[in-house]
């Protein structure tokens, strides 16, 4: 079964940033899309962002042009640089793939709260 280990969360204010970093004990060069999640408190885990092996990035609407994800198959990791972050981007951040049945399990995530 595949570990994902997610870090880089923490409290930030308005308009900070934050880079947030997923390892995955398993060769994210097999997966063709992987994607950053997120459960803001009393909501369902929603997809955030995902990037494909060739690079091709989307992003929902409320985080686009403010959050870049980033992928390096070698190292197994998946990055995560939030910028400007508002009050509605707090929540805990999970990575996976994308669709998350492939790995088939969570990691722990990590909380990301923005408030002044």
């Amino acid at each position: 079964q595949v570990q994902l280990v997610e870090s880089g969360g923490g409290l930030v204010q308005p308009g900070g940033s934050l880079r947030l970093s997923c390892t995955a004990s398993r060769r994210m060069s097999s997966i063709n899309a992987m994607g950053w999640y997120r459960q803001a408190p009393g909501n369902e885990r929603e997809l955030v962002t995902f990037i494909t092996r060739s690079g091709s990035a989307k992003y929902i609407d409320s985080v686009e042009g403010r959050f870049t994800i980033s992928r390096d198959d070698a190292m197994n990791s998946l990055i995560l640089q939030m910028t400007a972050l508002k009050a509605d981007d707090t929540g805990i951040y999970y990575c996976n793939s994308v669709p998350e049945t492939v790995f088939g399990s969570w990691g722990p995530g990590t909380q990301v709260t923005v408030s002044s």
